[in-house]
């Protein structure tokens, strides 16, 4: 093990909380460094719907969640445009819904200081005409869709652009206590099994679902309850605006507008492991059912994808589960909590509440170090990391196409090939991707260029391109052949998890296709 590096603080989870957490510490002068034991985002932050929260959704049963989520939304528009796509939201009663509620959920949400606007049926359907005509009623409210790759990608770079470390595929394997206190952590790197140590003055444990796990580390109970939510994305985007069902939160009554598909979610499971993260054919069934309430035809358009992320549930000494739990969240002062200084957990809340709760996390960390210097994130615009190019349009996927055609066109402009036929992705934007990560340490993971670039998550799942951009990292001796063939086969086993739930149709007809690809034309496996 090498000598221990030493910082003021260090942030453990690459969520949005984590690196939420991690760029206030850096905006309050401490030097800091955050660890995640995989790619950012590999957690619950990359397996949600997308849905930046209007708090519409919790304004009746969970008003404090609400009044966060409304209060966040405003703050994360001002400081974070480049990930977030001003859909707007629709709240809509159909048939299947209890007409009482609407007038109960507008009261509720003026409480909360949540903006309503009742809209006729004909104005729904001009907006989007593929909703129930059935519906009764319909609001708008300022729900948005955000893209967490996106989020973690710039707060990361702000992080180290303030002198802090950003460390991913290194897990926490222990925490080291002197005193009575958590003066550090050693670290495994993943990929190439060495420890080392970090020491650090305090530590933030913002693991999530895992956060217990880490806590107890130290000692420190910290019940966490893992739920699990699950999520099907379709091969159309049947609306430009966010979807809720106007009634009490329940499975499948949200559609979310993504890129160039349409997620609809979620369940509510309660699971032993927050590494559990399989889906069941009942899941898949009910979002499929109850995406026909809102939409007609819904479950007659191709099913891409189907994948689940793990709600951190927590409640000190509360009992409530699933849906009945609150939405809020808990920073855990373990010094007072428990007897042990220099940790502090924060657990709880949602992608949309991420900013708040990497505040009073850091309130708590600053109070034991005692530095008073206040947070500044509110009003901290996140730079963009992408170049003008690459910043996304309001969605059409023409646009893109056109750019590519443009450069194609251009004698100036080197050979410049389409890798990825469904999301446009060029070989040029894996090589940029590729270095703006330097400090990755060989093999390369496809899976962390699918986060960066959307490469594979298009109608062929990965079927074209992941040999091409294998070859690619290859050429730019990021792997090997061994660890190319490594990469291949992890990457296309990861894309099967998610259609396997979905082998029907059109679907089962492109797996039946990628496996000929894969398997027979290309050998992968010989």
């Amino acid at each position: 093990m090498n000598n221990p590096q030493t910082y003021d603080a260090l942030v453990i989870g690459g969520g949005a909380t984590g690196g939420g957490a991690a760029l206030d510490l850096a905006l309050r002068g401490l030097h800091v460094a955050l660890v995640e034991r995989a790619d950012l985002t590999d957690g619950t932050s990359g397996r949600y719907h997308g849905l930046l929260h209007s708090g519409g959704r919790y304004a009746v049963r969970d008003p404090e969640s609400a009044r966060e989520c409304i209060e966040e939304n405003r703050i994360l528009r001002r400081i974070l445009p480049h990930a977030i796509e001003d859909t707007g939201g629709l709240f809509v009663a159909t048939p299947d819904d209890d007409p009482a509620y609407a007038d109960t959920w507008v009261a509720a949400c003026r409480a909360c200081g949540i903006e309503t606007e009742e809209i006729s049926i004909g104005q729904m359907l001009k907006a989007e005409p593929a909703l129930n005509p059935a519906s009764t009623r319909a609001f708008r409210v300022p729900d948005a869709s955000c893209d967490s790759f996106d989020v973690l990608s710039a707060l990361a770079a702000a992080v180290q652009a303030l002198g802090g470390t950003v460390l991913t595929y290194h897990e926490v394997v222990g925490l080291h206590l002197a005193d009575g206190r958590v003066v550090g952590a050693t670290l495994r790197n993943r990929r190439t099994g060495e420890e080392q140590r970090i020491d650090a003055a305090v530590t933030i444990n913002a693991a999530g679902a895992w956060a217990g796990q880490i806590a107890a580390m130290a000692g420190c109970p910290v019940t966490v309850r893992p739920n699990k939510g699950t999520m099907v994305a379709m091969a159309y985007r049947f609306v430009n605006t966010i979807i809720n069902r106007c009634h009490l939160p329940g499975d499948g009554d949200i559609l979310v507008p993504v890129g160039t598909v349409a997620v609809i979610g979620t369940t509510s499971v309660n699971v032993p492991d927050p590494n559990v993260t399989s889906t069941e054919a009942w899941e898949i069934e009910r979002m499929l059912d109850e995406g026909e309430k809102l939409v007609p035809g819904f479950s007659q358009v191709r099913a891409l994808r189907a994948w689940a992320g793990v709600r951190p549930l927590y409640e000190e000494g509360g009992s409530a589960q699933g849906r009945e739990a609150k939405r809020t969240f808990a920073v855990l002062d373990h010094s007072q909590r428990d007897g042990v200084a220099g940790l502090v957990t924060v657990v709880g809340g949602k992608f949309t509440t991420y900013r708040l709760m990497a505040e009073r996390a850091v309130d708590v960390a600053c109070a034991q170090l005692g530095v008073t210097t206040a947070c500044q994130t509110q009003e901290f615009v996140v730079p963009d990391v992408r170049t003008p190019s690459e910043r996304p349009k309001p969605h059409h996927l023409g646009l893109r196409l056109a750019e590519v055609e443009e450069a194609a066109a251009d004698r100036r402009t080197p050979p410049n090939a389409l890798i990825c036929e469904c999301e446009l992705v060029t070989r040029k934007d894996v090589e940029r991707a590729v270095s703006a990560h330097p400090d990755v340490v060989a093999p390369w993971v496809l899976d962390d260029l699918r986060r960066d670039l959307r490469l594979g998550m298009g109608p062929c799942q990965g079927g074209f391109c992941g040999y091409r951009a294998t070859g690619i990292l290859h050429e730019l001796g990021q792997v090997d052949a061994g660890q190319a063939t490594a990469a291949l086969a992890d990457f296309a086993q990861r894309r099967w998890k998610g259609m396997q739930p979905l082998l029907w149709g059109q679907n089962l007809r492109q797996a039946l296709l990628d496996e000929q690809i894969y398997r027979g034309i290309l050998g992968l496996e010989k």
